[in-house]
């Protein structure tokens, strides 16, 4: 192995021409439909590579192209495979990010991990040995760290740590662990390596108006000396709780009166009683709710506007075990992508009166905090996959930022 050294990283002089000062760059693999490459753009960084190889997130994508809206503008999107890609292109630009397919280890999906053609993680760490970017950032979902992939994860994290380690003809992973585990037992490390955190994160501590958990990885290159740590919640359930049924601030900033009011749930009385000792307890600001994020649009059953792209009504919504629907007053559960057939068993509202019905794309969308500008490309089944799928548009830009601040001092 050469050691890294930066005056040797060569930059593709096409992309010079193309984008000048090459400081804050990003690329983005399995783009999505673009929550991730949103939140990107919104804290600063300049895409100059986004692959996907779904038609319908590349059409969303090239939809608001056409449409001008402002952070996508200027995203230059290749709908192929990435295994086709020569990614030394790029190599040197400060951002690589990504979520590789999470069907392997979704707890939604057949959970085959390593074994399943989908999984993409090996694209990915080449991606990084090609690239050496700045820093890297992933995201999975929670069903990574489940028991069952721990040795997995395990190799997922080392490869991130020593890309440069890659894996042999014919080798099986598990032989490959144990090459990077020797070599990161042994203490001293040249060439390009990164210092490799992970931490879960549900969206809703950080302002989304939903309960999502998800994995991220974040690395940053060993010779740039940064000290990084995930960002502190901004956002509590305390202070949702403290809202509605101490101070009923909630209630009043959504004018519900109070014979309209839900009861307080019972399970929650004792830890109400507790906020209502001081507010000392209480930290960041409240959870957002479902009522939070689409209380101003109309009811898709009876007042759809066709002024209001993607608010559609679509029937068929029903209760059955383990799809039981989103309460209007709490974040939303999970938007889910499905795995065969419809998919959003989950992605359904229920009303005060306990009857249910799906989540327009429109109401999705801000659950999953796009802008109301963004719209989305295929049919209702296909757009909320693409909504299941998505990185929520705040998480992404809140994250991203604090990487941003870092690589900036």
């Amino acid at each position: 192995m050469t050691k890294l050294r930066i005056e040797d990283i060569r930059v593709d002089e096409r992309i010079r021409q193309d984008y000048g000062d090459l400081r804050e760059r990003s690329v983005e693999l399995f783009a999505g439909a673009g929550g991730l490459a949103m939140g990107i753009s919104n804290a600063g960084f300049r895409h100059v590579g986004l692959y996907e190889w779904d038609r319908d997130a590349c059409d969303t994508i090239r939809l608001n192209k056409e449409r001008n809206v402002a952070q996508v503008q200027n995203w230059p999107i290749h709908q192929c495979d990435v295994r086709d890609v020569d990614f030394t292109q790029y190599q040197g630009i400060d951002l690589l990010a990504g979520g590789p397919p999470c069907q392997p280890f979704s707890l939604g999906g057949k959970h085959r991990g390593f074994k399943d053609h989908r999984n993409m993680f090996p694209e990915m760490i080449r991606a990084v040995r090609e690239i050496q970017p700045k820093v890297v950032l992933i995201e999975n979902v929670k069903g990574l760290l489940r028991d069952t992939f721990a040795k997995y994860f395990e190799y997922i994290l080392l490869q991130l740590s020593y890309p440069e380690i890659a894996s042999k003809e014919n080798e099986d992973w598990t032989d490959h662990l144990s090459r990077l585990e020797r070599h990161h037992t042994k203490g001293h490390h040249e060439g390009l390596t990164y210092h490799v955190v992970f931490r879960l994160l549900n969206a809703a501590d950080y302002g989304v108006p939903q309960k999502r958990e998800r994995v991220f990885i974040v690395g940053f290159r060993s010779d740039l000396n940064i000290e990084w740590s995930f960002p502190e919640p901004t956002h509590s359930f305390d202070a949702l709780l403290y809202d509605q049924w101490v101070t009923g601030d909630y209630w009043e900033r959504h004018r519900v009166a109070k014979k309209h009011r839900p009861e307080m749930p019972d399970k929650l009385k004792k830890r109400i009683e507790r906020l209502r000792g001081g507010l000392g307890l209480v930290q960041g600001a409240p959870w957002m709710t479902v009522r939070d994020a689409i209380s101003d649009l109309p009811d898709p059953e009876n007042e759809y506007d066709n002024v209001i792209p993607d608010h559609r009504f679509n029937p068929g919504a029903r209760i059955y075990p383990g799809h039981t629907g989103s309460p209007l007053d709490e974040p939303a559960k999970t938007l889910k992508a499905g795995d065969h057939g419809v998919p959003g068993g989950e992605n359904m509202l229920v009303k005060p009166d306990g009857s249910v019905r799906y989540f327009t794309v429109r109401e999705s969308a801000r659950l999953q905090t796009f802008p109301d500008e963004y719209h989305f490309s295929g049919s209702w089944t296909e757009s909320m996959r693409q909504l299941g799928n998505a990185v929520p548009v705040r998480l992404a830009t809140f994250i991203v930022k604090d990487i941003k601040k870092c690589l900036s001092h």
